[in-house]
């Protein structure tokens, strides 16, 4: 992990985002204290994801369908809950 603090990231920038890429993570200080974390972001993908990869591990159970009990769809519509009900 490389420790920088705030005037050393701002003049050497372009020097440590190219390691930030290769890999590594920043410890950004103010005055010898971190306050944050720097990191590369994920590469994104280049190929779509295929379409079942999950196919045969679940099933959505027929109550699944069925309807909200009253008290449930009074609290979506902003009903007082009541405890235990």
């Amino acid at each position: 992990m490389i420790r920088l603090n705030m005037h050393e990231a701002k003049t050497h920038l372009s020097r440590y985002v190219a390691r930030l890429r290769a890999g590594e993570t920043i410890l950004l200080c103010r005055r010898n204290e971190p306050v944050a974390e720097i990191r590369a972001l994920p590469r994104a993908r280049k190929e779509r994801r295929p379409i079942g990869l999950a196919r045969g591990q679940f099933t959505v159970p027929e109550s699944f369908f069925e309807p909200l009990p009253d008290d449930v769809i009074e609290s979506f519509e902003g009903g007082e809950v009541l405890p235990g009900k």
